[in-house]
């Protein structure tokens, strides 16, 4: 099972056999609000602070992919999630509401495919019967966190992107009906030195490219095998920037073939600047839009690689660098 150097294979194929996605206003007048299970109308969600409206986010993702599925919470063995909020505090506030037995993960925006990995590793290793992985940020409570509260009107530089307020949700099994997760390839950090809170695309670029360099070196596959392969949250900067790297590293992936979920979530008349972040952005695009896509066999394979900027405000404070990761997924029917 494990995979040239830092490589999973799942050999029983484990199956997303449900997912579900909540998001708030802002990302329901996206190009991508059919494929949202839950358009909340408020960003507060009938809450008293962000951080607690970023929680109610990831439980209704949870509790609707639960129902889709047609288990019940009991029948559930784990349940993995990640944010960005100190100490997990949304997955594992979260945990408490669901009482499922629970795994934290931080990657930050990479936490989505970090948990979704870790669980298709446990259901195919026959350690669990069904496990459910989840992601959530608020555009809010994160940049209250990371940068500025909204409230202070700070500008924002070009490079600048805009955290999504919404949360996704995948419950893995070892048979059923739904994609299959077929391998995982897990990153490395990688930190170029940069600083700049307000420039994640670029910071993390050179980790997308890294782990989509080993993804293709461990399974012995091109680009060819894929239809579609798919970062996290680079954005616009960070994209172009991953584009020109993977040239230089001799992996030539056409245009048509290479997205990321930070251009998709939202159109170009939104003022989102650089493009979307978070951990709700890949959680969302992928349990929602990509899964419908597969689905509906617009797509049959694809790799889904989820970008995280593991800094925090003290490491900014004490001048540290921004170091980066990337883990990719294999999704396919």
């Amino acid at each position: 099972m494990f995979q040239g150097k830092q490589s999973w294979m799942f050999n029983s194929k484990p199956v997303i056999i449900s997912s579900a996605t909540a998001v708030g206003p802002f990302e329901g007048k996206g190009p991508l609000s059919n494929d949202f299970d839950i358009i909340n109308e408020d960003i507060w969600l009938g809450q008293d602070s962000f951080e607690k409206a970023e929680k109610v986010l990831l439980e209704q993702a949870c509790s609707k992919a639960i129902e889709k599925s047609n288990l019940k919470k009991e029948d559930i063995s784990f349940f993995l999630s990640g944010d960005l909020m100190n100490q997990i505090i949304t997955s594992s506030f979260a945990a408490r509401t669901l009482s499922i037995p629970y795994l934290g993960v931080f990657g930050a925006c990479s936490s989505a495919m970090e948990g979704l990995a870790v669980a298709a590793q446990l259901v195919d290793s026959s350690n669990a019967n069904y496990v459910l992985a989840g992601a959530a940020s608020h555009n809010a409570s994160v940049e209250k966190q990371f940068r500025y509260p909204t409230e202070y009107g700070g500008q924002k530089p070009p490079t600048a992107q805009w955290t999504v307020t919404g949360a996704g949700a995948a419950l893995i099994a070892k048979t059923g009906n739904g994609p299959k997760v077929t391998g995982a390839t897990i990153g490395k950090v990688v930190d170029m030195g940069l600083t700049d809170p307000f420039n994640m695309g670029s910071a993390m670029a050179p980790a997308a490219v890294d782990t989509i360099e080993a993804h293709f070196r461990d399974f012995k596959r091109d680009i060819n095998y894929y239809d579609l392969v798919i970062t996290g949250d680079l954005g616009a900067v960070g994209h172009r920037i991953a584009g020109d790297l993977l040239i230089d590293h001799e992996i030539k992936i056409p245009e048509e073939k290479f997205a990321d979920c930070g251009l998709l979530i939202y159109s170009e008349e939104q003022p989102i600047i650089a493009g979307a972040s978070g951990c709700g952005c890949c959680a969302t695009v992928t349990y929602g839009h990509l899964l419908k896509k597969i689905s509906n066999r617009e797509f049959n394979k694809i790799l889904v690689i989820a970008t995280g900027a593991l800094l925090s405000p003290l490491s900014y404070q004490q001048k540290e660098s921004i170091p980066c990761i990337a883990h990719a997924v294999a999704i396919e029917n």
